[in-house]
């Protein structure tokens, strides 16, 4: 049993009898599915052709971005291992509180891109870091909103060196 929420919006229950096909929330379907090219399908699905190409996978979020037929969707899946621990009241035990960001590598920062008191989500750009003569965009590794900025363009900052604190 799979839950696949499709572009946030709409949930779907899918229940594989077989690789030939099982039920989408309650209906039966059949189909076939060839693989043309690493990602790329083509499924026949109630007598539909379909052009189905995985853009971007996500494994351990279980997230995916599909074209089908041109149009994109984005796919958030829950097997019946997420749903039970969803019940038990366990799912956000994988989930850490991100307190602090700290300086992945010694470098200068050249731009810092959020004040304090902003609101930010998980991979927002925070900050630029030049290390080697490469800029890095320091990304927001939670949601959160940034409680202390601890340092300020034109700085040299050392490897684990504190650099934002979260709220």
């Amino acid at each position: 049993m799979l839950k696949v929420t499709v572009n946030n919006k709409k949930e779907h229950t899918i229940e594989f009898a077989n690789s030939n096909g099982g039920t989408i929330d309650g209906n039966s379907f059949s189909w076939d599915v060839i693989e043309v090219k690493n990602g790329s399908f083509h499924i026949i699905k109630n007598n539909k052709s379909y052009n189905v190409e995985v853009i971007k996978a996500d494994a351990i979020e279980k997230s995916f971005l599909v074209s089908v037929n041109g149009n994109k969707y984005q796919l958030n899946v829950k097997d019946k291992y997420d749903e039970l621990l969803k019940s038990l009241g366990l799912d956000t035990l994988n989930t850490k509180k991100v307190n602090e960001l700290k300086a992945p590598m010694p470098g200068l920062v050249l731009d810092v891109r959020i004040s304090e008191g902003d609101t930010v989500k998980k991979g927002d750009p925070i900050l630029v870091l030049e290390a080697m003569k490469m800029e890095n965009i320091i990304k927001s590794p939670t949601d959160g909103v940034i409680k202390k900025i601890n340092v300020k363009k034109g700085i040299a900052v050392e490897k684990n060196q504190v650099l934002i604190n979260f709220a």
